[in-house]
């Protein structure tokens, strides 16, 4: 149920004085370190972010999408690293659960997300299945009352510190594709999971990816989400559409703090005597920037309410995820030619945020894969 206004607004005041006075002091440090301050996360934990879109009954703040993205645009502020560390148990990592859960899933595990006791992961992606999800090999095979689990997931956020993998397997090799695929809910430390070495990175240190392992890997027939074989594929691209949102409002943050910095710089910078913001190529950039922001804002929060009223937004989420996620991308490109030299090295951040914008166009579906989903559904609904 959504919260009334004045409860929402104080919420969104919150975290963004956190962001501002907590987190943003700590850019530098985390991406120096590649690791989160314990305390800080619990500070997160203290705040309600690891249960934002998990209902309340289950001990989470339960925002509706609007919402949800409303506090991610506050969120997208700072260096995207801290949102990753609860992202997924808001996200993917829990909404598999939360829209096809059985309620005995739900009761075991969702309060530990909600609060950050647990924290999930989304193990979909694997060495050979990417933007194609539906030829995955990893399997899942009946042995008496349970799974036995086999396969490799890879790039897998989070991996590292989870407590719950949500996983991706093929219970039907007969089935081609997306069909034959089911998802399963695994605790880490089950026999035959290892976690691999984290990645080293492009960008968003702080946050972790690492391969996941299954090696004969078993685990109880209560494991399969939902209780049914074969649906797994389908639970994922319904937790995909708000996933996507959701990334789509981080991306509009993120543009607007870089925008801000962006201007400030301009207007205290000299050149020719004067500030460059008086200069009209500068003014371009900043003006092109501050209205791809403005449009990105007004896509997302349009498909946020839309799928609060119960409209199937498939085709307005990848709309979004694909244009402020190429939009954040521009933005941060201008932001380093608007500082020039400074703009290159780690004084002002600026070639910090300019690395780690560019998962946005990867992750979660990729650009041209966006633009897949885009045409298709375009052309099935004029035929």
């Amino acid at each position: 149920m959504a919260l009334d206004i004045e409860t929402r607004d104080q919420l969104i005041a919150t975290v963004a004085r956190f962001v501002r006075e907590r987190l943003v002091p700590l850019e530098d440090k985390v991406a120096e370190d590649d690791a989160m301050p314990p305390g800080i996360v619990d500070e997160m934990r203290g705040l309600g972010l690891f249960g934002l879109s998990i209902p309340a009954e289950y001990g989470g703040l339960g925002l509706t999408t609007e919402e949800e993205v409303r506090v991610v645009f506050e969120l997208g502020q700072t260096a995207p690293a801290f949102r990753s560390t609860f992202g997924t148990n808001v996200g993917i990592g829990s909404q598999g659960l939360v829209m096809d859960g059985t309620e005995e899933q739900k009761n075991r595990y969702l309060p530990k997300l909600a609060s950050g006791e647990t924290i999930s992961c989304f193990a979909l992606t694997e060495p050979e299945a990417g933007s194609d999800a539906g030829s995955l090999t990893t399997s899942a095979r009946r042995k008496g009352n349970g799974y036995v689990l086999n396969g490799t997931k890879r790039y897998i956020t989070n991996a590292p510190q989870a407590g719950l993998f949500t996983v991706f397997a093929r219970t039907n090799a007969e089935e081609p594709g997306a069909r034959g695929v089911s998802a399963f809910l695994v605790e880490a430390g089950t026999p035959g999971l290892t976690v691999g070495k984290a990645e080293r990175k492009m960008g968003q240190h702080g946050a972790h990816i690492a391969d996941v392992i299954f090696d004969d890997c078993q685990v109880p027939a209560s494991a399969l989400l939902g209780g049914a074989e074969n649906q797994g594929f389908k639970t994922a691209m319904k937790v995909l559409d708000r996933g996507r949102l959701h990334i789509s409002a981080l991306c509009v943050g993120i543009a607007e703090r870089l925008i801000r910095d962006s201007l400030a710089y301009a207007m205290e910078r000299q050149q020719f005597g004067k500030p460059i913001a008086e200069f009209q190529l500068v003014q371009a950039m900043l003006a092109d920037s501050r209205v791809e922001a403005y449009a990105a804002r007004c896509m997302v929060l349009d498909a946020a309410v839309r799928r609060d009223a119960g409209d199937n937004v498939g085709t307005e989420a990848s709309c979004c995820k694909l244009f402020t996620s190429e939009m954040v991308g521009r933005v941060a490109d201008r932001a380093v030619q608007i500082h020039g030299g400074a703009g290159y090295v780690a004084d002002h951040g600026v070639e910090r945020f300019y690395r780690d914008v560019r998962l946005f166009r990867l992750y979660e579906g990729t650009s041209q894969i966006q633009q897949l989903i885009i045409a298709r559904d375009m052309i099935r609904e004029a035929t």
